[in-house]
């Protein structure tokens, strides 16, 4: 709106006024997480959430990238509300049965070590929601990637949304217009699309993730012709037709544990694993072609970008104030014993298949 008569000067002045307040408190209702949530009651939270990854990373080098995921996957489903972390139970559905996630999300038992010893040290003082976003910049730090401020707050969701999974997860075997569409579905855009991608720099990729792209692309009977030469001989031999997609191989050729900007020079090779990933350059004329070879020449640009990607991905719709709970356990609501809940593990053990290992 525009304010140009001189006659309307002190109406004008008060309509701005009330702009700004009323700015100020939509402002303040969408972003009420922040960095210091934690600092009266639970101030060794990011410290406690390190020390936990760092001792899991001893026996399994992966668990950051799988980490992240979790916090990338809870997100885009009800919002960053720690809903993909709850198992079956007589009233809710889990996210975890999902075709994206089912057989290949994993890291919870880590999220569930992380639990408990915040429950040690604050008990029902951090949401299982602000556990992922703390573990995502733990896991990629620790990795030599960008740190941030992450910003906290969360509660924890009542239910799950398995139809909302099944729907709105981005797939690698999708093409890049509909991965972006479900970008823009929750604010995220172009930018954040490359940006996230670019967590594929650390992590593993099951055979079932890519075999689509290895002998009969597309039903043409032939390879994927964007899928560089040499990988392509030494994927066929990893993952030959009809054989198991349970087997794992690095999602990042050179770096496979170290979070850095390989994963776009990589695709300027065309060594990207996931048609998704490699999309993001092959597909001709796309928007996503300078962002991919900006990063791929700055690694500085790149771990900004992410850093702002990520803070702008865990402010999806979350719960705040008096809306959902804190979980004194990550797997179930509060109220609900974990033997009424039907677990979808056995101990510590994974499952190492899916549609988007990590």
């Amino acid at each position: 709106m525009a304010l140009t008569s001189s006659s309307t000067t002190y109406g004008g002045l008060f309509i701005i006024s009330l702009l700004v307040i009323v700015s100020s408190l939509v402002g303040t209702s969408s972003a009420q997480l922040n960095a210091t949530f934690y600092s009266g009651t639970c101030p060794n939270v990011s410290a406690i959430v390190r020390s936990t990854i760092q001792q899991a990373l001893q026996s399994d080098p992966r668990i950051g990238a799988s980490l992240i995921r979790l916090h990338f996957h809870d997100c885009f489903v009800n919002g960053c509300d720690g809903s993909l972390l709850l198992d079956d139970s007589g009233s809710i559905q889990s996210e975890k049965n999902a075709v994206p996630n089912v057989n290949s999300t994993r890291g919870f038992n880590v999220v569930d070590d992380i639990k408990t010893a915040l429950e040690n040290a604050c008990p029902g003082i951090v949401s299982c929601s602000d556990i992922l976003a703390i573990a995502s910049e733990a896991s990629v730090s620790l990795a030599g990637g960008p740190t941030w401020s992450v910003l906290l707050g969360r509660r924890d969701g009542l239910t799950a949304n398995l139809s909302g999974a099944n729907s709105g997860l981005p797939s690698p075997f999708e093409g890049l217009t509909n991965i972006t569409a479900k970008f823009t579905a929750v604010g995220l855009n172009t930018t954040d699309v490359v940006v996230l991608s670019g967590a594929h720099t650390f992590g593993r990729g099951a055979c079932a993730t890519f075999s689509n792209r290895l002998f009969n692309f597309n039903g043409t009977g032939s390879p994927d012709p964007t899928l560089n030469s040499t990988l392509l001989s030494s994927l066929q031999q990893l993952c030959p037709q009809n054989g198991s997609g349970l087997v794992v191989t690095n999602l990042d050729l050179s770096t496979p544990d170290a979070f850095d900007n390989n994963y776009f020079t990589n695709l300027q090779s065309n060594n990207g694993l996931l048609q998704s990933d490699q999309e993001l350059l092959s597909d001709t004329g796309s928007p996503t072609i300078p962002i991919v070879t900006s990063f791929a020449s700055n690694q500085t640009q790149f771990f900004e970008a992410f850093a702002q990607s990520m803070i702008k991905m865990g402010n999806i719709s979350p719960l705040t104030g008096s809306s959902g709970e804190i979980r004194l356990d990550c797997k179930v609501v509060n109220g609900q014993s974990t033997t009424e809940a039907i677990q979808l593990r056995s101990g510590s053990a994974e499952r190492e298949v899916g549609l988007a290992e990590m």
